[in-house]
């Protein structure tokens, strides 16, 4: 059913619709839950976005020397929701993105810091030495997380800076280093990007729940 809902709501994508009234239309047509209008529209972009993105894809073994700016809860919160068993959806331009809503509080879980040096040993694998994570100031708890991460840094000897911003979206947007996102509107605007929170999870979370329900759909 997702998998039809999908091909049709990229067909209108494909032709200029506008992707809010589109996934009303669609939902409204296949009875999708909330939820499942939420992931139709999260693994969804339509062909020239996709190929514009793929553009500025640059392999992650691509970005080796290079400084790399890192989406802080973008990236994190895919790692976590793989590693405790949540859901990730496939989406069209080769990205995996989770079904989390921040709401304006991130909450340290069980699985922030084995996320944390999952990632860690993911971007030392690619000899990616230099990272700055960026966090949005406006979410509650972002310090404490900076601060995780920095120690978790020290520990290890890896060179990771963290900043804590108002935007993010706008500061990587502008970045003039290799971006880690899967951030739709990033992706769109940026220099280049690397896929790491994928690269991450098929490295390390082999028995994530993976849902692709658009990858396989003609184009």
């Amino acid at each position: 059913m997702l998998r039809e809902a999908a091909s049709h709501y990229l067909w209108l994508l494909d032709r200029g619709y506008p992707p809010n009234a589109t996934i009303k239309i669609v939902g409204d047509r296949h009875r999708l839950t909330q939820r499942q209008r939420l992931a139709v529209g999260r693994c969804s972009c339509s062909r020239q976005k996709q190929v514009g993105r793929a553009g500025n894809r640059l392999d992650l073994e691509g970005a080796h020397g290079q400084f790399l700016s890192l989406d802080g809860y973008n990236v994190l919160t895919t790692v976590e929701a793989a590693l405790g068993g949540a859901v990730v959806l496939v989406a069209r331009d080769d990205c995996y993105r989770d079904m989390a809503s921040m709401h304006g509080t991130y909450r340290k879980v069980a699985e922030t810091v084995p996320a944390l040096m999952s990632i860690g040993q993911k971007l030392q694998q690619a000899r990616i030495d230099h990272v700055r994570w960026y966090l949005d100031s406006p979410v509650s708890n972002s310090g404490r997380l900076a601060a995780v991460i920095r120690e978790l840094a020290q520990q290890q000897g890896w060179a990771w800076e963290v900043e804590l911003v108002l935007d993010p979206d706008r500061v990587l947007a502008k970045a003039d280093t290799p971006v880690a996102t899967a951030d739709s509107e990033i992706l769109d605007v940026c220099g280049c990007w690397v896929n790491l929170a994928r690269a991450v999870v098929e490295q390390h979370m082999p028995q994530a729940w993976v849902v692709d329900f658009v990858s396989a759909l003609p184009t």
